[in-house]
């Protein structure tokens, strides 16, 4: 079998131009695998509730060159007010999540780092500086992804087994890299709702996929950007109370992965929070719910898999 064609387009020629093993080398280069959705989920649970935060803070703008205060300040809101928000509703709930920081972010505040950690929560790598890595060399892609590991784990105290690359940007090397790392898990593919393994040129790499979504992201509803004529703030009770508790309700119905991506800068302000503990007050009304880090549900279905197999 012919080795997958995954050379750069050229400038001369168009995509309807390729031949089949040009295109087919590009689509089978990271791929969904098998499903890895469980027949159920721990202590008899129908569904499994995996909540996220990606800690950003001042990361976006200076990894775009923005050093004024005014952008500054909108980062530095998210771990002066909305992290203890977010920290104190899930404390209240008993519910752990996953926190996935950059490097920059754990160096600027170390204790918030160690803090979730002490909690029980789970800390996931998120970049250096949220970087684009569809933009990097593959030898920077790699070195920043190792010293954000090394990082983090000197700052949380434990090494991160799960990685959400910023801005869910996945180069052809970001899987390389991450099995490079032994990574259990990656979170940053949307080829389904639930869980699966991921497929390198076809063969099976062991890495489970905890799929995100954007509507399942709390940026593209409530962020803007005064400079521009986007500005989709929206109202949080037509998307945590509407969409995302849909897309609870139908992952409970299927008796699958209900995984929330949400940013303690846009989350953590009080109008949205308090929407947020209302979808959580309509979750746990539920029987069967099981709240997870996502390290937790990648460890399971991977055993659960390995099991069967």
């Amino acid at each position: 079998m012919a080795a997958p064609d995954r050379r750069e387009p050229s400038p001369q020629r168009h995509p309807w131009q390729w031949e089949e093993r040009e295109w087919r080398g590009h689509v089978d280069r990271v791929r969904a695998g098998r499903s890895l959705k469980p027949d159920g989920w721990p202590q008899g649970a129908r569904a499994a509730v995996a909540l996220s935060f990606d800690t950003d803070h001042e990361t976006i703008p200076l990894r775009d060159g923005q050093t004024g205060p005014g952008k500054l300040s909108q980062g530095e809101y998210g771990a002066r007010r909305g992290v203890p928000r977010v920290l104190a509703l899930l404390e209240r709930r008993s519910i752990p999540a996953t926190f996935f920081m950059p490097a920059v972010s754990a160096l600027m505040r170390p204790q918030e780092a160690r803090g979730y950690t002490e909690r029980g929560h789970e800390v996931g790598i998120h970049g250096w500086i949220h970087e684009r890595n569809m933009e990097l060399e593959p030898k920077d892609e790699r070195d920043l992804a190792f010293r954000c590991a090394d990082t983090l784990e000197r700052l949380s105290g434990t090494r991160p087994v799960g990685i959400r690359t910023p801005s869910w940007d996945f180069s052809d090397h970001t899987l390389d890299i991450s099995r490079e790392l032994g990574l259990l898990y990656d979170s940053s593919l949307m080829a389904d709702d639930d869980p699966y393994e991921i497929l390198a040129d076809g063969e099976p790499t062991g890495i489970v996929e905890l799929p995100p979504e954007w509507i399942r992201d709390d940026d593209i509803y409530f962020e803007m950007d005064r400079y521009s004529p986007l500005r989709p703030h929206g109202m949080p009770r037509q998307v945590i109370g509407g969409i995302w508790r849909d897309e609870f309700d139908l992952a409970y119905a299927e008796g699958g992965l209900f995984q929330l991506t949400m940013h303690p800068h846009v989350i953590g302000h009080r109008s949205r929070i308090v929407v947020l503990d209302e979808l959580l007050e309509h979750i746990a009304g539920h029987d069967g719910i099981w709240f997870a880090t996502h390290a937790e549900v990648a460890r399971y279905v991977k055993e659960c898999s390995e099991a069967s197999s």
